[in-house]
């Protein structure tokens, strides 16, 4: 559970806020070599300013590739290349583009909610055959069943807060 509750955040990272952030360009995919590669297989991400991301290209051949990932990563990102130097201005979110990542956020809390709810159902199978094979008795089976589902309730908690903290963010002017 606290696996899913760290893929979320890590998730909610990717998502834009108005601010810059290395995390921003982790879903980039460059064609390098003959095959795919996390960007941060073949550059150096920084922030130099708020709204700027610095990405510094290690190979200068690779610079034209890294440029194409970046502006065909959907995420609304216009890179101007100098060199092995690729500068990627953020710009100001507009209110549609705020409620559109609103959404996206909504749909990683529910993929997270929905990991978290296998571990639980996994975890209530595992007690009812244990009860069966006779390691727990029937009582025991109930208070560890309460347990379980007192922990995925207090998951899903923090996942609802981590989500409204996130939508806040997203939504300041």
């Amino acid at each position: 559970m606290d696996g899913a509750v760290e893929v979320l955040r890590k998730e909610f990272s990717g998502l834009r806020t108005g601010r810059a952030s290395v995390n921003l360009l982790d879903p980039v995919m460059v064609e390098a070599y003959g095959q795919a590669m996390p960007l941060t297989q073949v550059a150096t991400v920084s922030v130099p300013e708020p709204r700027m991301i610095s990405v510094q290209v290690w190979d200068r051949s690779m610079a034209k590739a890294v440029d194409k990932a970046i502006r065909d990563a959907g995420l609304g990102l216009n890179p101007a290349s100098d060199g092995q130097l690729i500068r990627v201005p953020i710009p100001p979110l507009n209110e549609e583009r705020r409620i559109e990542l609103t959404k996206v956020a909504g749909k990683y809390a529910e993929q997270a909610k929905v990991a978290v709810r296998n571990v639980r159902r996994d975890g209530m199978d595992q007690l009812k055959k244990m009860e069966k094979d006779g390691v727990i008795s029937q009582d025991e089976h109930k208070k560890f069943g309460v347990d379980v589902q007192a922990l995925t309730d207090a998951t899903i908690k923090k996942m609802d807060e981590s989500l409204s903290h996130k939508e806040q963010e997203i939504m300041q002017v």
